[in-house]
């Protein structure tokens, strides 16, 4: 589902404007991209939890040459489903 189309289904939903759903959306990226990056977590009990996950430095391999090269260590975000979430996806 693209964002465009998320906005419509908001808008179905609820009732409101395209403008107020959109405001919806970008407020909410926001928030969970600013909490990420402090290194917190937020968690949407029955539908899952975005936090930040570590990497570790690792070697790996260049695959044109084969040559050994170090991959450095990073943060990644990650979003664990919650029950209920995955409940729905499987019924």
């Amino acid at each position: 589902m693209s964002r465009e189309a998320l906005i419509t289904e908001i808008v179905r939903e609820n009732g409101c404007t395209k403008k107020e759903a959109e405001d919806v959306i970008k407020k909410f990226t926001s928030a969970v991209t600013n909490v990420l990056t402090e290194g917190g977590e937020v968690s949407l009990i029955g539908f899952g939890k975005f936090e930040v996950k570590e990497r570790p430095e690792r070697q790996g391999r260049n695959p044109s040459t084969g040559e050994a090269m170090t991959i450095a260590a990073k943060k990644t975000p990650s979003f664990k489903a919650g029950a209920k979430l995955k409940e729905a996806v499987n019924s």
